[in-house]
Formats: structure tokens, sequence, C-alpha cells
């Protein structure tokens, strides 16, 4: 009887090796070419919008796709770095579209906004570091940059940034992000925690928060403007407030909530009617969309 014979392997490691290699090219060149496509299509839609500074800018848009490719991610590759790469190409291209600039507060201790905003802007987008909120926010209301990164408001800031805001004037920016969306990265420190300003509108994404502004030149507590908005159907997570240098009983104060609120609201009429005379201005100040869980959390 013969011994039964070994089969014969047809096809060696190394050889299997060679084709996932070639396979991976393949992809990269796949990948490139869908890329060089985008970019084609950016710079036309900068050409057809020459004059719509809000068209280098969709916070909203750019937020639904993040969560839409997070939602449809599956495997080891982690998602916080496929947002990242995203987020990279959207900076990218919103330059293809005109000029795009960012103002960052980022003082010599605060450094950590600086690299905030890199991440959410990508590496090639030029950036401009400022001193003060205030300054930021002059940049994008005077045109020299297209977007202003800030801190989260401090309660006890004496002079906030915010309240510069309060403003019905169209032209006036608003708060269109929260920074960061897709999880930490490499933020030095522990300033973090962050708002985008632009001189568009906020708009909506299905999971938003909404920045109000509210001026009252008599002395309401906070309760009662509470009670005002969750009447109509506001629900509040945190208040920011301002009292004048020059009258005791005027307040200006930014509250956060819970909900997509656009201008034309009907809660916002309820929310007039509840505070009556006292109430001098309610002004929504923007929003933004909620940001990506961390790597770790759980999703509601």
């Amino acid at each position: 009887m013969h011994a039964p014979t070994t089969p014969v392997q047809t096809t060696s490691v190394p050889t299997k090796i060679d084709d996932l290699r070639r396979e991976i090219d393949e992809i990269d060149d796949a990948i490139h070419d869908l890329v060089m496509r985008r970019a084609q299509v950016a710079e036309a839609l900068g050409g057809l919008k020459q004059d719509d500074r809000i068209a280098l800018l969709r916070p909203a848009s750019e937020a639904v796709t993040l969560r839409r490719l997070a939602a449809r991610h599956t495997g080891a590759f982690p998602v916080q770095a496929l947002t990242r790469m995203w987020r990279e190409m959207m900076g990218a291209l919103a330059r293809l579209q005109g000029p795009f600039a960012v103002a960052v507060f980022a003082p010599e201790d605060r450094r950590g906004f600086w690299d905030v905003a890199r991440d959410h802007y990508g590496s090639s987008t030029p950036m401009v570091p400022v001193n003060s909120p205030a300054a930021a926010v002059r940049a994008v209301a005077d045109g020299t940059a297209s977007v202003a990164v800030v801190p989260v408001p401090d309660e006890d800031d004496p002079d906030p940034w915010w309240r510069f805001l309060m403003s019905g004037d169209a032209k006036t920016p608003r708060i269109v992000a929260r920074l960061p969306f897709c999880g930490r990265g490499n933020a030095r420190g522990d300033d973090r925690e962050a708002l985008a300003i632009a001189p568009l509108p906020h708009e909506a994404t299905g999971d938003d928060c909404t920045l109000l502004g509210i001026e009252l030149g008599e002395d309401v507590s906070r309760g009662r403007i509470k009670d005002a908005l969750e009447a109509a159907g506001l629900p509040t997570i945190s208040f920011r407030s301002w009292f004048g240098r020059d009258s005791a009983e005027m307040s200006v104060h930014m509250i956060e909530i819970a909900d997509f609120v656009g201008s034309q609201d009907p809660r916002l009429a309820a929310v007039t009617a509840a505070l009556g005379e006292k109430l001098l201005r309610l002004t929504p100040l923007g929003g933004y969309a909620v940001p990506l869980p961390a790597p770790g959390d759980k999703k509601p």
C-alpha cells in the first residue's frame, strides 16, 4: 500500500500577501479617484456661489453626514479616525469654494482651543490666533475670518463674548457648532470645549441644542425665566448671566435649550407673553448639532 500523499498547496503565503497588497493598491486608487471627483464638485459649487459666504460652510449638513457615517460604520477601524478623515476633507474642500479662514481664541496659556479648531477644520485651513473671544467674534463680523472658535462661556465671566451676539440684525454672526464634534482628538490641556461662530443661520439636524439670548430691563429671577421657557415647551439645560454696569436691574442671559429653536418658532411668542414688559429682547443666538458620543460612551 502506498502512503497517502499530502495535497500540493497551489497558493503560497507570499503569493496571498502579494494579492492582498495589490487589492489594497486598487482600493487606494479608487478612494483617491472619489476624493478627486468630490473636489471637482466642490469647485463647481464654489463657482456657482462666489458671492455667497455661507456656501463655504454647512455645519448642519456636515454633522448629518458624520452621524450617518458613524451609524453605518462596522469593523475594527476606529470610528473616531473615520470621522477625522472626513473632517480633514471637509476643511480642505471648503477652501476650494472660496476664501476660508478661522480665528481662534488661543493665548499662550490656552493652546488647547487651537488644537480643537485644527482637528475640526483641518490641517490645510488658515488659522489665526487671537487673545480674546471678543476679537475672534469681531474677525467674523468684519469678514477677516469665516469662522471664530471661542470657549464655551464660563458662568462667572465678567465680560462675556456672547452678549455681542444679542442683535436681530441678519448679518450678526451666530453660534453654529460645538467642538469637538468627533471626540477630543489631540487637544492639549483642559481647554477642549468650544463653540464655533459664523455669519450664517443655525440649521436643524434632528438632534440639536439652541442658545437663546434674553435681555430684561427689570430684575427677574432665573426661576421665573426657566418656568416661562419650560411652560412654552423649551427645556433648559444651562444659564449664563451678565448684569449691566449701568443698571442693577438690567440683565442679559444666554440659555441653552435642548431642542432646535428657529427665529420664527411659535414658542418664542409664548415666552414673550409670559415675561411681559420686563422683556426687552428675545433672540436666538444660534446653536449646534449635538456632538457624536466619545469612544466608550453608551448610545442613548
